[in-house]
């Protein structure tokens, strides 16, 4: 809007709800707020239902055993880690989701191809990459170890919106994030929309893209924060 903090924002969805939360944490000073829906893992201790971090961490199977969802419709599991993973070799060494994840993280392997953050045969996950992906693209991890330096541009500029049943079970991630943010005592919004799915999170009443446009006019309040101008209803 503006060549200026207070008229620079962002907004994305899923992969790009992840991106603007990492920019808008990682350039505090540059944008003004970040509205971010359904945002892809902002905390590697709830990857998807998995835990990173977690002593002999297997992203296909918890330690009882049982498969770790990754895909559901409300109720429904439609596919396990483990299906949804081995269904992507199919594409090759450089297509699908899960690859997408490492070659944004992880740390150059041989042949300049990311190394893989866990064994595709197995789910066995690779603790070495999994501390580099902490240390450069964990966003509550930057939060807790950064939170000092960051707040006097950060605090107050962190909106999120994702729905209690995301179909990729993301909105497990933004609660870990907002226990974060809770416990540094930071100002956020952040929103758990009842029975939404990763497709649907846009919709208010019968409008399908009222977020959208709910978005835009709180983006517009904090650039002209004397304006008269109102959205319909207010």
């Amino acid at each position: 809007m503006d060549a200026d903090v207070d008229g620079r924002f962002l907004t994305g969805h899923s992969s790009g709800g992840w991106a603007t939360l990492w920019l808008q944490v990682r350039y505090p000073k540059i944008f003004g707020g970040t509205w971010s829906t359904s945002p892809d893992p902002s905390d590697f201790h709830d990857f998807t239902g998995v835990d990173l971090y977690a002593p002999r961490a297997n992203v296909y199977h918890r330690p009882d055993g049982t498969p770790y969802p990754l895909v559901r419709d409300h109720g429904k599991v439609l596919a396990t880690f483990e299906q949804f993973a081995k269904l992507e070799r199919v594409l090759g060494p450089y297509g699908g989701q899960m690859a997408s994840f490492e070659w944004v993280f992880s740390p150059k392997g041989k042949g300049g191809r990311p190394e893989p953050m866990f064994n595709r045969d197995t789910g066995d996950v690779d603790p070495a990459v999994v501390a580099y992906w902490r240390e450069h693209y964990d966003i509550a991890y930057r939060l807790q170890h950064d939170w000092p330096e960051l707040k006097p541009d950060l605090d107050g500029k962190i909106h999120i919106w994702v729905g209690t049943a995301d179909t990729f079970y993301l909105d497990g991630a933004v609660h870990k994030l907002k226990a974060v943010l809770d416990g540094l005592h930071a100002k956020s919004d952040i929103h758990f929309v009842p029975g939404r799915t990763h497709f649907d999170i846009y919709r208010i009443g019968k409008d399908p893209q009222g977020l959208t446009k709910q978005i835009a006019w709180e983006m517009y309040a904090v650039a002209r924060p004397h304006s008269k101008l109102k959205a319909a209803g207010e």
